[in-house]
């Protein structure tokens, strides 16, 4: 299964007709000019509705969508964000004692966490970004509803058979985005 982070799918009508990273969709879409048809892009990670601002140069697309700033070589930055935590003296008496101290602890048990939750929390976005891309793009369609159920009540084979009358693009886009939902160890789009 292939990973929906920091990817985008761009739909015109019930085609697909781009999908990868928000750059190379970017691109693609500038490259094909204006349309006749609206244009939806999905984030695939949300599914929820994107937009691009295309004028410029490739290289002025490209940096909008990454803040602006080009992709230096090397480790990228961690991102870490010095922010307030108000706790007990007891508590940080026993983060302080642990190894590498207070903040070390603290994303350790952070991390500890986010791994003992991680399969339902991977489900659960799974589930939303699947249910937001359907009704975006399937909602006038067939046993919509009942899909939306078979998503959340985690029955894959009902999901799938009622999703098989769908435009084979956004049928198969939905069921990648629903992977994680079922634990489906292959694409059933494939």
């Amino acid at each position: 299964m292939e990973t929906t982070e920091n990817t985008c799918t761009a739909f015109q009508g019930m085609r697909k007709i781009a999908s990868g990273t928000r750059a190379d969709v970017a691109l693609t879409l500038k490259r094909a000019g204006e349309t006749q048809q609206p244009i939806l892009i999905f984030d695939d990670a949300t599914g929820r509705h994107v937009e691009f601002d295309l004028r410029g140069s490739d290289a002025e697309i490209v940096a909008r969508l990454t803040d602006g700033e080009p992709r230096k070589p090397g480790r990228p930055k961690l991102g870490v964000t010095a922010r307030e935590v108000t706790l007990l003296p007891r508590h940080w008496e026993w983060l302080n004692s642990q190894p590498g101290g207070a903040s070390v602890t603290l994303r350790k048990l952070v991390d500890t966490a986010r791994n003992a939750n991680g399969g339902r929390e991977k489900k659960r976005k799974a589930q939303e970004a699947a249910d937001r891309f359907m009704l975006a793009m399937a909602g006038n369609q067939p046993h919509y509803e009942e899909a939306a159920r078979a998503l959340y009540a985690g029955n894959v084979q009902q999901f799938t058979d009622l999703t098989e009358g769908w435009p084979a693009d956004v049928r198969d886009h939905v069921r990648r985005l629903s992977e994680p939902a079922f634990d489906w160890p292959h694409s059933p789009g494939a």
